[in-house]
């Protein structure tokens, strides 16, 4: 359990009562405006969601696809030890297998490097999700203990006799909660994307890079020495 879960409880209630405030729209000419339009969600909903997101996953997928480049690494080794062949079909055999030992591991569009590539993606992002987690409970922790908070909760309380609704000072005050935590959250979702960008280039499909065996020794018989 994190900073982020253990704040969960109070921000959510927080966050419910500020969704309820903005149930109506936000204030004119607000600035938590154009973060509604981009992010098309209440606070509450957006925190509630970027709740389900732990590191641990995607470290351990990191150490999973690491461990399937062990099992490629074994592969070339024995590939590398050519057999003792002769006969017409030896040197077509040599070169399939010297392009096989291409495709298997040389350079970043084999499959090995793809592996590594798919890894370092799993790091970045688990590494991504605790900075981002991070960053909201901090956000979280701020806005609990704030005036705007104490207004937020007077404004939702129960209603009682003569009580004429929340008024402009507590729609005014969930509006600059939920623009700051929209606010953490959009820089969250613009480090994925850059996250993305950077690392697609080195997680495209890799298609086979060698040359079929074929020509006048294809189909040839083939001794071992």
């Amino acid at each position: 359990m994190d900073a982020l879960d253990r704040l969960a409880e109070p921000g959510l209630d927080l966050l419910d009562r500020v969704d309820t405030l903005l149930a109506g729209g936000a204030p004119e000419g607000h600035r938590l405006w154009p973060l509604l339009r981009r992010m098309q969600v209440l606070p509450g909903d957006a925190v509630r969601g970027f709740l389900d997101l732990h590191p641990a996953p995607l470290t351990g997928a990191g150490h999973a696809v690491r461990g399937l480049v062990r099992a490629y690494d074994e592969v070339c080794r024995t590939l590398t030890d050519p057999a003792a062949w002769s006969g017409p079909a030896a040197s077509a055999y040599d070169q399939a297998r010297a392009a096989l030992l291409r495709h298997l591991d040389e350079g970043p569009e084999s499959l090995v490097g793809r592996l590594e590539a798919t890894a370092g993606y799993a790091d970045a992002l688990a590494d991504w999700v605790e900075g981002s987690r991070l960053a909201l409970a901090r956000t979280l922790a701020d806005v609990l203990g704030s005036a705007e908070a104490v207004r937020v909760r007077a404004a939702t309380a129960p209603a009682t006799a003569g009580d004429t609704g929340p008024g402009a000072a507590g729609l005014l005050a969930a509006a600059d909660i939920a623009h700051r935590v929209l606010a953490v959250l959009g820089v969250a979702y613009d480090g994925a994307e850059t996250l993305l960008r950077q690392w697609s280039p080195s997680l495209a499909e890799t298609t086979w890079r060698g040359s079929t065996v074929g020509g006048p020794y294809h189909g040839s018989p083939l001794r071992v020495r």
